[in-house]
């Protein structure tokens, strides 16, 4: 007798990351309950064969998404306000912690309430710091540094899960990444492909840092790795990151050669000029774009070995092809 494939539930699932995450289990006939805002945008992206079940996780209560997660064996919680360049909240702690932290905690009070087994949470690296020195990437267990307000959502929506499923049977896995990127990608590295697509001189060549990035078919096998029950209860990295790894690509990658990357993926030069660090970072604080040249010029590399050990997860190098490229269809 053939064993069925366990449910799994999908927060932000008509996202750039859930998207290809429900493609990919589509494809392998696993069930999906896709929970969404908009079902009606949700369906007009997801493959056929996703349950879709509409819920305004903000202002859901507990007993809604228990029986939302009904059946479900393991939970992708990629949903949440994501780091916003420019600002404009009145309280951007609150709107984070609102959609970051409120939502996460009773995600994982109805998950434990529902028997949810596997709670898989996508974090960010940012909740370790913002760069590291040479040859001292970020590791799981190292004292979080958050330093702005998505950060900081990030690390107490951590804590808050880890505080919810102790003493539970349910084991979470927290995954903090770096930028992803893949096709239907957003944020500053869309802004960055459009650069070198619209054939614009970009000052980056005198560049010379090492950013760990994460390849959008390197975190699907991630998270397919965390979602078996074999090594979820293996994964942590010690009382203070309980639970918590870090992964990225193998091997690092400099901005300019980022940017040489995404050039010939398209087929085109890439116009690179040297404009001192210095410089650069001057003219960026005159702009009000302190953080993201600081971003484009510092070095950032993670550490994945404990996700390693734990599941046997091996990522593949850095890579682009022009499939990766593709902008996300407008909403």
């Amino acid at each position: 007798m053939a064993v069925s494939e366990p449910l799994i539930a999908i927060t932000g699932a008509s996202g750039f990351i859930g998207r290809a995450l429900c493609a990919r289990a589509a494809s392998r006939a696993q069930p999906v309950r896709a929970l969404v805002r908009d079902r009606r945008r949700a369906a007009a992206v997801l493959p056929p064969g996703v349950e879709i079940v509409e819920t305004e996780l903000e202002t859901a209560g507990v007993a809604e998404l228990t029986r939302a997660l009904a059946g479900v064996e393991a939970l992708v919680h990629l949903a949440g306000r994501a780091h916003v360049l420019d600002e404009r909240a009145a309280d951007p702690d609150a709107e984070y912690r609102r959609a970051n932290v409120d939502v996460t905690a009773t995600l994982a009070e109805a998950a434990v309430a529902g028997g949810v087994g596997r709670f898989v949470f996508a974090s960010t690296i940012k909740v370790n710091g913002e760069s590291t020195t040479p040859g001292r990437p970020f590791r799981p267990d190292d004292p979080p540094a958050p330093e702005d307000a998505y950060a900081r959502s990030k690390h107490a929506a951590e804590v808050v899960l880890g505080r919810i499923a102790q003493g539970t049977p349910m084991l979470p896995a927290i995954l903090r990444l770096p930028l992803v990127y893949g096709a239907h990608a957003r944020g500053n590295f869309r802004r960055l492909v459009d650069a070198v697509a619209a054939r614009r001189w970009l000052p980056f060549a005198a560049i010379d840092n090492r950013r760990s990035l994460l390849g959008l078919p390197n975190l699907l096998d991630a998270i397919d790795a965390a979602l078996r029950p074999s090594v979820v209860a293996a994964t942590g990295a010690g009382t203070a990151g309980r639970h918590v790894h870090l992964i990225a690509d193998a091997g690092p990658v400099s901005t300019p050669d980022l940017v040489r990357a995404i050039a010939r993926a398209l087929g085109v030069e890439p116009r690179l000029i040297a404009v001192p660090v210095g410089v650069l970072r001057l003219a960026g604080g005159l702009i009000g774009r302190a953080g993201l040249i600081d971003r484009l010029t510092r070095s950032l590399e993670v550490d994945s070995t404990s996700f390693t050990r734990a599941t046997g997860w091996q990522p593949r190098p850095f890579a682009i092809d022009a499939a990766m490229l593709e902008p996300l269809p407008a909403r």
